[in-house]
């Protein structure tokens, strides 16, 4: 009698997916393939191979069969067809632009970014036309009023880096259905653990494997995970790329050679083996073997960063925080429909005693390290304004809670006692 297949939870799944014991030698870790190029068995499987027409390794720029295991991985943790892994989330969110738009096209983005992502956006602008419309809002209401008929995409994030506001995912990926557009979500605060936006209707969702995925800060790199849920040929002409033949592959259509996961596959042709952003075999080992504790990780992250926002909220010396798990808090009600186990570990917070009270408590800080990196196991902190978001005006700034009286805390998996004494002596010296 044929037993039935139960699907592996999630613990199990950041464990075991996309890796198993190496048939060659029996190693149960998966091996690290420091090599530059694949032998080949015929000629004519190295002209298929780089034709498209067969699957295989030849050249680690675009595929290695270490960074190919993080891709299993990370795709099957967020439900996703395919993932394509590049050199940082930058990488990641520039693939992901430059596949889906030529210049002239537009896309939809949130006004709250991280700072990276806002500059990269800019630069792309000025320099290539790609043009960012920046919803007025939070709200889908507010994303669907920004479209226009040059828009090729929506974009913004599951929980916004640095204030920690959870995003309405399946609301705007109501929005972007309704105007056959593919929803990109950048799921790097939240990661799977969390968030997995793609049963909330995102079509591409990427991360910065650096933060929560990598856990210990030893790394960088990106990632892009390809729903295989937006259907490109009905609209043919719009990505060209994915719809319309490539005449160096011999008229290859990827729509219509790779119909369940098309994005990754373009992404795959043009990031990597043109554009090149590939990622180390050693970052994708260290990356694959920090996601082994992240469900774990997650909810000590969790916890530590409520416990932590709680004090804050009612020391003297604070002004405001932003951490939507702390009741009556805006943003309350999403963050409890999205992030029932917590809404990460980044927030910002903001000194009565404006930035001279900010920079005095961030150097007052011993136990907490003033670095610009977030989601690693130590707790971070950071001046964003004149940091991360320096780039933004002074009143963009206010808006999205990074003005110079604000400090932004990653919190990590230290004892929490230690922590809010960290804090605490911290804030004695801005008051002294």
């Amino acid at each position: 009698m044929a037993t039935e297949t139960r699907p592996l939870r999630f613990a199990t799944q950041a464990v075991h997916a996309g890796a198993a014991p190496d048939p060659a030698t029996g190693a149960r870790v998966q091996p690290i393939y420091f090599t530059n190029g694949f032998v080949f068995e015929s000629t004519e499987q190295a002209a298929d191979i780089f034709a498209m027409r067969r699957t295989g390794f030849s050249y680690s720029r675009g595929s290695n069969p270490t960074v190919a295991a993080l891709e299993r991985r990370v795709a099957t943790l967020e439900g996703a067809k395919a993932a394509v892994a590049v050199s940082s989330g930058q990488s990641a969110l520039l693939l992901v632009l430059m596949t889906l738009m030529k210049s002239g096209d537009a896309y939809v983005a949130s006004p709250r970014l991280f700072g990276g992502s806002l500059g990269l956006m800019n630069r792309l602008d000025a320099r290539y036309d790609l043009k960012p419309l920046f919803a007025k809002g939070l709200t889908p209401a507010d994303f669907e009023a920004t479209i226009t008929p040059q828009t090729k995409a929506i974009v913004c994030e599951s929980i916004v880096n640095p204030c920690a506001t959870v995003m309405d995912i399946a609301g705007i990926a109501e929005v972007a259905k309704r105007h056959n557009l593919p929803l990109v979500v950048d799921n790097t605060l939240a990661s799977p653990a969390l968030i997995r936006p793609i049963e909330h209707g995102a079509d591409i969702v990427f991360h910065s494997t650096s933060k929560f995925l990598g856990g210990s800060g030893q790394t960088i790199g990106g990632i892009i995970c390809d729903a295989g849920t937006f259907d490109w040929p009905a609209a043919v002409g719009r990505y060209n790329l994915i719809t319309e033949p490539w005449a160096d592959y011999d008229g290859l259509v990827v729509s219509d050679r790779f119909p369940d996961f098309s994005f990754a596959v373009a992404c795959r042709l043009f990031g990597l083996r043109d554009l090149g952003p590939g990622l180390s075999p050693m970052n994708a080992f260290l990356t694959l073997t920090g996601i082994e504790t992240l469900p774990l990780r997650m909810k000590r992250h969790c916890q530590n960063a409520k416990a932590v926002a709680a004090f804050l909220k009612d020391h003297p010396a604070v002004a405001w925080v932003s951490y939507p798990a702390l009741p009556g808090q805006k943003g309350e009600e999403l963050a409890a429909r999205y992030v029932p186990d917590g809404p990460g570990s980044i927030f910002t917070f903001a000194l009565k005693g404006g930035e001279p009270a900010a920079v005095k408590f961030i150097m007052g800080l011993e136990l907490v390290s003033h670095l610009v990196n977030i989601g690693e196991i130590k707790s971070l902190a950071i001046h964003p304004a004149t940091t991360t978001h320096r780039q933004l005006s002074a009143a963009d700034k206010a808006a999205a809670l990074v003005g110079p009286e604000t400090v932004r805390l990653s919190i990590g998996l230290e004892n929490v006692e230690d922590l809010i004494a960290d804090i605490a002596q911290a804030l004695d010296q801005v008051d002294a």
